[in-house]
């Protein structure tokens, strides 16, 4: 299973989706776009504290990061 992960002010969301499955990984892929498309930054976890930003969806990511665009004050 792939999870994609969701940050907002309450905490996370999880999407887990199996990607040998096309209508699921097609909802993914939807998610994706709209997540980045509302300003969201996406990542993939690299390691232990490490994420690196991608700017497409990447179906053999196990897990995928959002994190909300950060506005100043």
């Amino acid at each position: 299973m792939a999870t994609q992960i969701v940050m907002d002010q309450t905490g996370d969301t999880r999407h887990e989706f199996d990607p040998g499955n096309a209508e699921a990984l097609a909802r993914a892929e939807r998610r994706f776009r709209e997540l980045t498309g509302a300003g969201f930054t996406a990542a993939l976890r690299t390691g232990p504290g490490e994420v690196t930003r991608i700017r497409s969806f990447d179906p053999t990511a196990q897990e995928t990061l959002f994190f909300p665009r950060l506005v100043g004050g």
